[in-house]
């Protein structure tokens, strides 16, 4: 069985690794030294861990002068040496514990100096620059070194995003405060007009328009997804909105948290085919003792449930045909060795230990309205023969068996905050006048959609284009879009290990891709439903019209178990010079898509 572990993102170290690919490692010495050559004419004698906070301020302000010069070269130097710094220095660490560590105090100190909002103006910068993208466009083959300045300034910034969005018991409260100054700048922006994830809406879809080929796609759909799940909020957050919202709209409370049901469901192994499984059952069929198979397993289930008095023994035997899985031991065992089992598994086996088979699904019934409405006019129909609309109340004339089954489906009505959102639409279609204007809380959310809502189409149009072009059915077409721009190294293969590591580096680039994809149109399907039906049901219907459902089937249109234990990493090959490879890259795993954040213990 395959047992996963459901939450908003894989591990700290998982997540930050995810964001560089195998091509990249060299880079990482370059960053290191830019580092060094600058900070040891500043500082000499020192290492970064052994300055105080205000040394350390002080060469931050340093470096983010550095960024304002004319020179391209000299910027890009300085920007080196600040996502060295986000990475956690890591020439001056021996553990990855201290590496995370850094990172973390460094990322901090970073946009308390006003880091991000310098790197946000290089990389509108970058995004304007017509003589790159006309470059790449020349180009009859795009590689890693046509997107080197947009990948430093999007490392940086996402590092910054994922290091203070987690959250830790240790954290200082200063971090705390600079955690939720840094959710409202980036969901309510000052001086722009819109949020920032607008703006790597925006790259996504000039990317797919071919404006830009050169745009480094994994890095800005990461940032992408951390930064949605950073302003909108995660599973956790999402259920605390619920249970707010419907306290004010005066609802019951809800009757569970699925995500919390979900963690308590025993992992299941996924079936084999559907063929496979019909012979399976036909070959087991036609040798099958009829007297005591039927009998043994249910008996045998028994043993570990409370014995049923009232069950009928004969019972089993008209159940025959139902039985669709035989176990190799119970078949074995004859009535003696049956009964022996039934006597001495009480005494054998503790309480505790005893193996719980819960009857129906872990779901708590719900029921609508409308449904208890339908059952009553067919009912009514059946036994009276006229209908009374709307009521619910009335139940003179049904027969006993209704009342109750009445009385059960009350019991277990649920309104949603949907159904309260299109009533009160509909009563402000009725009467746009006298109710005036709708009161709109001006959530992240909100603030979203609404900057979405002019491009909307073309935004979730080119999600799907760059999911089809990551999905592992999909064939090589002219027409496709090129998402490994950034995978690919300018100088190709030429040994058979570089081509070994190149083929895993492409397939874990692309299970990034799909990871980070479907985690954003996850949280932004539920954000919006939470916000307002017709919200959700608007990117729906543009979803359906790009044809996501088939999209999503052609995932599952393969060997679902392989394509999941797929291993694309290559840590035995990576332990090499630089050390930044056993510190991080030792953690990379592959993701696993549309299993939707989920993670492999």
């Amino acid at each position: 069985s395959v047992e996963f572990e459901y939450g908003d993102a894989d591990g700290y170290a998982a997540e930050l690794s995810e964001l560089y690919s195998y091509t990249e490692e060299p880079e990482f010495t370059i960053n290191r030294k830019c580092f060094e050559e600058d900070f040891q004419t500043q500082v000499q004698g020192k290492r970064w861990p052994e300055l105080d906070l205000a040394q350390q301020k002080a060469y931050v302000m340093r470096l983010l002068d550095g960024l304002e010069v004319v020179n391209r070269d000299k910027r890009l130097k300085a920007a080196r040496a600040v996502l060295y710094l986000a990475q956690g220095v890591f020439g001056e660490c021996d553990v990855e514990a201290e590496v995370l560590h850094w990172s973390r105090h460094n990322n901090f100190l970073l946009f308390q100096m006003g880091t991000f909002s310098a790197f946000l103006e290089l990389l509108n910068m970058e995004i304007d620059n017509s003589q790159a993208c006309s470059s790449a466009l020349r180009k009859p083959a795009i590689s890693l070194a046509d997107s080197t300045e947009l990948r430093v300034l999007l490392s940086v910034m996402y590092l910054m995003v994922e290091n203070i969005r987690v959250e830790a018991e240790a954290d200082l409260p200063e971090w705390k405060s600079s955690r939720e100054t840094f959710r409202t700048e980036l969901s309510f922006p000052v001086h722009s007009e819109e949020p920032f994830a607008l703006l790597l809406f925006t790259m996504v879809a000039k990317f797919c328009s071919g404006h830009a080929p050169h745009f480094p796609m994994k890095k800005v759909l990461l940032l992408l997804w951390k930064v949605l799940l950073f302003t909108l909020g995660g599973f956790e957050a999402l259920q605390a909105m619920k249970t707010k919202k419907r306290e004010e709209l005066g609802l019951p409370p809800l009757p569970e948290d699925s995500i919390q049901v979900v963690r308590r469901m025993r992992a299941a192994s996924p079936p084999t085919y559907t063929i496979e499984l019909l012979d399976q059952q036909s070959s087991k069929r036609g040798h099958r003792s009829r007297r005591v198979r039927p009998l043994v397993k249910q008996d045998s289930l028994d043993i570990y449930n409370e014995r049923d008095p009232f069950k009928n023994d004969e019972a089993g035997v008209d159940e025959e045909e139902n039985d669709d899985v035989d176990s190799g031991i119970e078949g074995e065992l004859d009535l003696m060795e049956r009964d022996a089992i039934i006597q001495a598994g009480p005494a054998q086996r503790p309480p505790i230990e005893r193996v719980s088979f819960p009857k129906g699904l872990p779901w708590a019934p719900k029921v609508r309205q409308k449904d208890i409405e339908h059952f009553l006019e067919a009912s009514r129909n059946k036994f009276i023969g006229f209908t009374l609309g709307q009521d619910t109340d009335t139940l003179v004339g049904l027969p006993q068996p209704i009342h109750e089954s009445v009385k059960t489906l009350k019991q277990h009505k649920y309104v949603s905050i949907s159904d309260v959102q299109i009533k009160n639409e509909e009563e402000l279609e009725k009467c746009p006048m006298s109710l005036g204007e709708e009161e709109v809380q001006e959530t992240p959310c909100e603030m979203l959609y609404r900057a979405m809502l002019y491009n909307l189409p073309q935004y979730m149009i080119a999600l799907l284009k760059i999911l089809l072009a990551a999905a592992p059915t999909s064939k090589a077409k002219t027409d496709s879009i090129n998402i490994l721009a950034d995978v690919l190294p300018e100088e190709m293969p030429i040994t058979v290990l570089q081509s070994m590591k190149l083929g895993v580096d492409v397939n874990r680039h692309k299970e990034i891709i799909v990871k980070s994809i479907s985690a954003s149109l996850l949280l932004l399907l539920k954000h919006f439903k939470l916000n307002h039906i017709y919200q959700f049901e608007y990117v729906s219907q543009h979803l359906v019209f790009a044809n996501c459902i088939p999209l999503i089937l052609k995932f599952f249109n393969q060997n679902i178990m392989s394509y999941i234990t797929a291993k694309n990493r290559y840590s035995p090959l990576a332990l090499e010079v630089c050390s930044l490879e056993d510190l991080v890259f030792e953690h990379t795993r592959s993701a696993v898509p549309l299993t939707l954040l989920m993670r492999e213990q």
